[in-house]
């Protein structure tokens, strides 16, 4: 592939890729670039669309399991700074797209604004919660956006305001291109009572996650039709601490699953496929991905 010297000079070949997930396992990227900056990556999208290079973005990494075959194309890697700081006017919060979640809530909560607050604890970047419409059984991050500015896959800027997007559950209308900045509009709440809110927010949802130091993944959404959280399902089948090769069902929440050092991304795709097809010979639900495999 003969990139620009310009783009060459930041494009890396054959990139391992486990690194930057939170599995922590997969293979390399055909292609791999950390532009350091929105023209940067406004000449990257353009150069793949000029000449059809699929590309794929990965932030975070918290919701994406790579196979251990990799991925072709180009993998771009957005980081905090290529976005904007946070910036709180009244009560709307402007923010980039690969701002981390926690940022955001942490900048609404000092600010007094509230509603966010019920998510934190959830990992993963802005643009990806939107994508995915994260949330509890009660809040989800949709509720809240107000207008949001998107790099289509041609380069174009695209802004869309309300209504010219909607949510479902776990996910959104925003699932094309790439979130750039997005304005959200919270309540007026006493700091000091948010912050208190937060923090006990915050214990029971690490309470229930794997351990800090242990490489998992929140695997299936919650079935919609059931109101019973998927992880209860496999905990009911008797799945907790099923191994397969190097992947184990977590036993604090069976919705997870660990890769322990031996593990490869096919040991956690066999373990998905065992766990759906017991979950749905004894209950009779079909459990749906909520994370993207690559």
């Amino acid at each position: 592939m003969n990139w620009t010297p310009e783009l060459e000079k930041n494009v890396q070949k054959n990139e391992s890729l486990a690194m930057y997930t939170w599995f922590q396992l997969g293979g390399a990227a055909e292609f791999f670039s950390e532009p350091h900056s929105r023209e940067e990556l406004f000449a990257l999208v353009a150069f793949c669309h000029q000449a059809g290079i699929p590309f794929r973005v990965l932030a975070a990494g918290s919701n994406v399991l790579i196979r251990d075959e990799g991925v072709r194309g180009l993998v771009i890697r957005l980081t905090e700074s290529l976005t904007p700081e946070v910036t709180v006017s009244g009560n709307r919060v402007i923010c980039g797209g690969a701002i981390s979640l926690r940022h955001l809530i942490s900048t609404a909560v000092r600010a007094g604004l509230g509603g966010i607050e019920e998510l934190v604890g959830i990992p993963g970047t802005v643009g990806g919660a939107l994508r995915g419409n994260a949330g509890t059984d009660s809040v989800a991050i949709g509720q809240f956006l107000r207008k949001v500015t998107i790099l289509s896959p041609d380069g174009t800027l695209i802004v869309r305001e309300e209504p010219e997007f909607s949510f479902g559950y776990r996910q959104s209308s925003l699932d094309e291109g790439i979130l750039l900045e997005a304005e959200f509009e919270f309540h007026e709440e006493n700091p000091a009572e948010l912050a208190v809110r937060m923090q006990k927010r915050w214990i029971m949802r690490k309470s229930s996650q794997p351990m800090g130091h242990q490489c998992a993944g929140l695997v299936f959404k919650d079935p919609t039709d059931y109101g019973t959280p998927a992880s209860e399902f496999i905990e009911k089948a008797g799945l907790k601490g099923t191994r397969l090769g190097g992947a184990v069902v977590c036993e604090r929440n069976a919705n997870f699953i660990i890769s322990e050092p031996e593990c490869s991304a096919s040991d956690v795709l066999r373990l998905i496929d065992f766990i759906k097809k017991e979950v749905a010979e004894r209950f009779k639900v079909e459990l749906e991905l909520g994370m993207e495999v690559w």
